[in-house]
Protein backbone atom coordinates (compact mmCIF):
# COMPACT_ATOMS: atom_id res chain seq x y z
CA UNK A 1 0.00 0.00 0.00
CA UNK A 2 1.29 3.53 -0.86
CA UNK A 3 0.70 6.37 1.12
CA UNK A 4 1.16 9.97 0.17
CA UNK A 5 3.07 12.54 1.80
CA UNK A 6 -0.89 14.46 2.46
CA UNK A 7 -2.36 11.28 4.45
CA UNK A 8 1.59 10.93 6.45
CA UNK A 9 1.40 14.29 7.63
CA UNK A 10 -1.95 14.31 8.35
CA UNK A 11 -1.85 11.12 10.11
CA UNK A 12 1.08 12.49 12.10
CA UNK A 13 -1.02 15.43 13.16
CA UNK A 14 -3.59 13.18 14.94
CA UNK A 15 -1.77 11.65 16.27
CA UNK A 16 0.73 13.95 17.73
CA UNK A 17 -2.94 15.58 19.38
CA UNK A 18 -3.80 12.38 20.47
CA UNK A 19 -0.86 12.23 21.92
CA UNK A 20 -0.08 15.61 23.75
CA UNK A 21 -4.04 15.88 24.56
CA UNK A 22 -2.99 13.35 26.97
CA UNK A 23 -1.16 15.56 28.75
CA UNK A 24 -3.04 18.75 28.69
CA UNK A 25 -5.65 16.42 30.25
CA UNK A 26 -2.92 15.06 33.15
CA UNK A 27 -2.17 19.11 33.58
CA UNK A 28 -5.57 20.44 33.79
CA UNK A 29 -6.51 17.32 36.31
CA UNK A 30 -3.15 17.68 38.60
CA UNK A 31 -1.56 20.63 37.29
CA UNK A 32 1.54 18.39 37.10
CA UNK A 33 1.61 16.92 33.49
CA UNK A 34 4.08 18.67 31.37
CA UNK A 35 7.03 20.90 32.02
CA UNK A 36 6.10 24.88 32.05
CA UNK A 37 7.26 27.84 29.65
CA UNK A 38 6.93 30.31 31.93
CA UNK A 39 3.69 30.22 33.39
CA UNK A 40 2.53 28.16 30.43
CA UNK A 41 2.75 24.75 30.38
CA UNK A 42 4.49 23.31 27.42
CA UNK A 43 2.06 20.79 26.54
CA UNK A 44 -0.61 23.41 25.81
CA UNK A 45 1.44 25.44 23.57
CA UNK A 46 2.60 22.24 21.85
CA UNK A 47 -1.15 21.49 21.11
CA UNK A 48 -1.76 24.43 19.29
CA UNK A 49 1.39 23.46 17.54
CA UNK A 50 -0.54 20.65 16.12
CA UNK A 51 -3.72 21.60 16.15
CA UNK A 52 -2.93 25.23 13.77
CA UNK A 53 -1.07 23.05 11.38
CA UNK A 54 -4.17 20.42 10.89
CA UNK A 55 -6.03 23.03 10.28
CA UNK A 56 -3.48 24.30 8.00
CA UNK A 57 -2.94 21.42 6.51
CA UNK A 58 -7.09 20.45 5.94
CA UNK A 59 -7.42 23.16 4.42
CA UNK A 60 -4.75 23.32 2.07
CA UNK A 61 -3.98 26.79 2.44
CA UNK A 62 -2.18 29.09 5.42
CA UNK A 63 1.44 27.14 5.05
CA UNK A 64 3.03 29.87 6.53
CA UNK A 65 1.18 29.29 9.72
CA UNK A 66 1.81 25.30 9.17
CA UNK A 67 5.81 26.40 8.96
CA UNK A 68 5.55 28.99 11.99
CA UNK A 69 3.92 26.43 14.39
CA UNK A 70 5.80 23.58 13.79
CA UNK A 71 8.55 25.25 13.74
CA UNK A 72 8.20 26.68 17.05
CA UNK A 73 7.47 23.15 18.45
CA UNK A 74 10.25 21.86 16.65
CA UNK A 75 12.67 24.81 18.59
CA UNK A 76 10.85 23.82 21.88
CA UNK A 77 11.72 19.81 21.30
CA UNK A 78 15.26 20.44 20.50
CA UNK A 79 15.38 22.52 23.48
CA UNK A 80 13.45 20.37 25.80
CA UNK A 81 15.74 17.11 24.46
CA UNK A 82 18.67 18.94 24.61
CA UNK A 83 17.85 19.47 28.75
CA UNK A 84 16.71 16.59 29.21
CA UNK A 85 19.88 14.66 27.76
CA UNK A 86 22.18 16.92 30.00
CA UNK A 87 19.54 15.75 32.74
CA UNK A 88 18.54 19.86 33.27
CA UNK A 89 15.41 18.98 32.71
CA UNK A 90 12.88 16.19 32.88
CA UNK A 91 10.73 15.15 29.93
CA UNK A 92 6.86 13.29 30.64
CA UNK A 93 7.67 10.03 29.37
CA UNK A 94 5.83 7.44 27.49
CA UNK A 95 4.60 3.69 29.28
CA UNK A 96 7.59 2.67 27.73
CA UNK A 97 9.86 4.97 29.19
CA UNK A 98 11.08 7.07 26.12
CA UNK A 99 11.18 10.82 26.76
CA UNK A 100 8.56 12.62 24.60
CA UNK A 101 10.91 15.46 23.71
CA UNK A 102 12.26 13.08 21.99
CA UNK A 103 9.15 12.13 20.15
CA UNK A 104 8.52 15.65 19.75
CA UNK A 105 11.57 16.00 17.84
CA UNK A 106 11.27 13.58 15.48
CA UNK A 107 7.14 14.04 14.64
CA UNK A 108 8.09 18.06 14.29
CA UNK A 109 11.35 16.94 12.29
CA UNK A 110 8.97 14.80 9.57
CA UNK A 111 5.83 17.39 9.81
CA UNK A 112 8.39 20.15 8.76
CA UNK A 113 10.63 17.95 5.43
CA UNK A 114 7.23 16.15 4.60
CA UNK A 115 5.06 19.47 3.98
CA UNK A 116 8.40 20.95 2.17
CA UNK A 117 8.03 17.87 0.09
CA UNK A 118 4.72 17.89 -0.45
CA UNK A 119 5.12 21.65 -1.51
CA UNK A 120 7.72 21.03 -4.19
CA UNK A 121 5.89 18.45 -5.58
CA UNK A 122 2.71 20.59 -6.72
Amino acid sequence: MKINSYSLILLLLIIGTIGVGGLVLEEVQTGNGCPKIGMVPACIIVLFCFLVPLVAHLKKKWNVLYFLFTGLAFVIAIIASVMQYLGHSECPKTDGGIPMCYLSFAIFSLLITLKIIQLKKY
